[in-house]
């Protein structure tokens, strides 16, 4: 056990939301930390996020003390002593100290208790071991505070024992190493996770999804994605090949850029060659609609992109708007490219920086006064003109539209003669 003063000047701890559910909880023989990632994320001078509390009080005594100081308390798992407080908008997640009594993924068996020693070495890895009082005094029982140091990713106790009470610690391992750890994963959790691979079968669509998405935002997303290629874990979740060289490229591309992470990207240029992959894909990990769309049409025919000037790039620009075009361009890049600073990849893929496309100034009417009927024709000609207008590269001239116009209703009024 090591306890060092390490967080006594850190300003969410010493002001704010945390401080009143400190000290709300730290009397009458009760006592709070705040515990996890937040701790872990101080240490590393990151931005705290979400910040959760452990607390020696019950759930029911935690929710008496918040209705008498007037704070907001909604009771989110209380089958696991879980209750959130809610403070100027924002929730602090308040859980008893627990142990588990019997283990199978996500229906662990908990007793309450009062054993601060205990409810760390119930807890996924080292980093996530520590926690922090109100004096900013830091409670390590479990090796973290020296694998925070080293950026060390290290699974308490066994880590077989530990992937077996839940086998999505599998994808936390990867992910967490590729948000906050250093050089090669740690080889004893990295072996445990290979054993463990069968159990990842068991686990929900929807927890993969999750953790799949935050790993791939984080700075080392690439080498923990070819560590778990080659450990044989990426292509059992995501049901396919994992293209790890492309996803490599990517990440550098969007640097070389300053463009953010896109997790939807991501996964598209590591999991994605053609659209039946993206259909695969999003059923597996249960995307959202946007997400599946977004993955669709990355993979629809970005190999083009291999002999597109910028006139033809105008017209996918107009027809899948920036945001997409740009997702199908970088991917394109990352496939085919190669060079992260090839001059004209940069050019196609900043082309909406530079260009924006203007709306189709034609309209029903236009052909309506040309005598064609309203009804399927009339949408009809108008899909007519708007190709041929992007085929004149967007014309604006009211000549050149009338021209245009012209064609389209005399081609309809041409095939329905005939």
């Amino acid at each position: 056990m090591s306890t060092e003063n390490l967080l006594a000047d850190a300003p969410w701890l010493t002001s704010g939301g945390t401080t009143r559910v400190l000290k709300l909880l730290n009397a009458d023989g009760e006592e709070a930390r705040v515990v996890g990632g937040a701790v872990r994320n101080a240490l590393l001078k990151l931005p705290h996020g979400d910040i959760d509390i452990a607390t020696t009080a019950l759930p029911d005594e935690v929710m008496r003390r918040a209705k008498s100081a007037g704070i907001k308390s909604v009771p989110t798992g209380l089958d696991h002593g879980t209750v959130t407080l809610v403070i100027d908008g924002h929730p602090y997640e308040v859980t008893t100290l627990r142990e588990d009594t019997e283990t199978f993924g996500r229906k662990a068996r908990v007793v309450f208790g009062r054993d601060w020693v205990r409810d760390a070495e119930r807890r996924d890895f080292t980093m996530n071991g520590l926690s922090v009082d109100a004096k900013g005094i830091v409670h390590d029982y479990v090796g973290g505070l020296a694998d925070v140091a080293a950026r060390r990713v290290r699974f308490i106790g066994d880590p077989d024992q530990r992937i077996a009470e839940d086998y999505l610690r599998i994808l936390r391992f990867f992910r967490i190493h590729a948000a906050f750890g250093a050089g090669e994963p740690d080889r004893e959790g990295y072996l445990a996770c290979i054993r463990g691979r069968a159990g990842l079968a068991s686990l929900s669509a929807e927890r993969v999804r999750m953790e799949m998405l935050k790993l791939l935002v984080a700075n080392g997303a690439s080498a923990a994605a070819l560590a778990m290629a080659d450990g044989g874990l990426l292509q059992a979740l995501i049901g396919g090949v994992a293209y790890t060289g492309p996803l490599a490229t990517m990440v550098a591309i969007e640097r070389e850029l300053g463009v953010d992470a896109d997790a939807t990207r991501r996964l598209a240029v590591l999991s994605v060659a053609v659209t039946e992959d993206a259909k695969r894909v999003a059923t597996r990990l249960r995307l959202s609609n946007a997400e599946a769309k977004a993955l669709d049409s990355m993979g629809h025919r970005w190999w083009r992109f291999a002999s597109k000037d910028e006139a033809s790039a105008r017209r996918l620009v107009y027809r899948l708007g920036p945001e997409r075009y740009q997702d199908r361009v970088l991917l394109a890049w990352a496939r085919l490219g190669g060079d992260v600073n090839s001059s004209r990849w940069r050019e196609l893929a900043e082309l909406p920086q530079r260009w924006s496309a203007p709306k189709f100034p034609l309209k029903a009417a236009d052909f309506i006064a040309r005598g064609v009927a309203e009804g399927p024709l009339l949408g009809h000609v108008l899909t007519l003109a708007e190709d041929a207008w992007l085929a004149a590269d967007f014309p604006l001239e009211q000549a050149a539209l009338a021209t245009i116009a012209d064609q389209a209703a005399a081609r309809v009024s041409h095939d329905q003669r005939n």
